[in-house]
């Protein structure tokens, strides 16, 4: 009754409702799926030089003591492995995943006794995403090895993370990088040396190790670290062996063939027909996934020319055009709505300044 009566009023609160409308369409959070938390908490500890054991006993045992008390733990999994321990803590259904990361962390960094040579946890919430788009680096030719197309896949990679606008890129359908050494009998006999003795001089030597700190004169504190961790095929092939007592040394590149290669594997990728590697593109946050798929596409127009030839780069699985269908389809029906709203009115009232 009382807007019958101020018609004034009424005009300017259903312009005040438009004008809020369509200024918060900008604010809209633009995404195909919604991240969501997995009721999962990641840690990770690096432990240089450990052997599966000396990583359970270590660290394992201890953060699992730790973290077992807390109401909102559900279960604890720990994997021990050679320099690293990891641990999954999967939560109880419906508790709050950030208070419940806060706790975890809390005890984990309570922890004194872990060993001097464990680094830094690392803890974090397993946080599930979809990406919103993909780049198949393929080759045309049966002639583009492996390692070519990990290495451009890495470059894209790269240089999509250095993009405005884009946060979270991953490579995705190819083996690990890894080193292998190959010893043969043979040469161990020659040489006088077990396996065994060639195994512990490579994971004693190839190692980095924190090595505590000491105070400076002037205040604050210099922290030392031993970087032995061989990564080439020529850091590996310098590894000292034995020291004979005319002072020469045999090193593991006289007795073994090192290799650099990938994890072995039966992983194989495909991309119509041809031998590809993946480049996976998320949403993170607030970002946009049309502004996510443009910034790709207008990079792939733009780079493309930059690769050798033999090597292309394709977009695949772009998820943002549902987004931009259903974005569609609301403006259309809108512009539907207003028009029919539009037009019942104009045949039952009359049209006024």
């Amino acid at each position: 009754e009382w807007f019958a009566r101020n018609g004034v009023a009424a005009n300017l609160l259903a312009m005040f409702i438009v004008v809020v409308g369509f200024m918060s369409i900008g604010t809209l959070r633009q995404e195909v799926f919604p991240e969501f938390s997995s009721d999962m908490i990641y840690i990770a500890v690096p432990y240089p030089g450990a052997a599966p054991d000396e990583v359970e006993e270590g660290v394992c045992q201890k953060i699992e003591e730790a973290v077992y008390g807390l109401t909102d733990v559900k279960q604890v999994t720990s994997t021990s492995a050679e320099n690293a321990a990891t641990i999954m803590v999967e939560l109880t259904p419906g508790v709050d995943a950030s208070r419940a990361l806060d706790e975890i962390k809390a005890r984990v960094d309570a922890i004194d006794t872990f060993p001097e040579e464990a680094e830094k946890p690392v803890i974090e919430e397993i946080i599930m995403r979809k990406q919103v788009i993909n780049v198949a680096v393929s080759g045309e030719t049966a002639a583009v090895s492996e390692t070519t197309l990990r290495h451009y896949a890495s470059q894209v990679r790269d240089e999509l993370m250095a993009m405005p606008g884009i946060t979270q890129v991953e490579l995705a359908n190819v083996r690990d990088l890894e080193v292998s050494i190959e010893v043969s009998e043979d040469a161990l006999k020659q040489y006088g040396m077990t396996f065994d003795e060639v195994s512990l001089a490579v994971r004693s030597t190839s190692i980095d190790l924190p090595g505590g700190s000491i105070k400076a004169e002037r205040g604050g504190e210099i922290l030392l670290r031993t970087k032995g961790q061989a990564k080439r095929v020529v850091d590996f092939e310098q590894i000292v062996l034995r020291t004979r007592p005319d002072g020469t040394r045999l090193r593991l590149g006289q007795v073994a063939t090192i290799i650099d290669g990938f994890e072995e594997n039966d992983r194989e990728s495909y991309f119509d027909g041809k031998p590809c590697a993946l480049v996976k593109v998320f949403r993170v946050g607030e970002e946009s996934a049309i502004a996510i798929s443009e910034i790709v596409q207008d990079y792939i127009v733009k780079s493309e020319y930059r690769y050798p030839k033999g090597i292309s780069l394709t977009t695949w699985q772009d998820d943002s055009s549902y987004l931009r269908g259903r974005r569609d389809l609301m403006i259309r029906n809108g512009l539907t709505g207003f028009c029919l709203v539009f037009l019942v009115l104009a045949l039952f009232l009359r049209f006024r300044l």
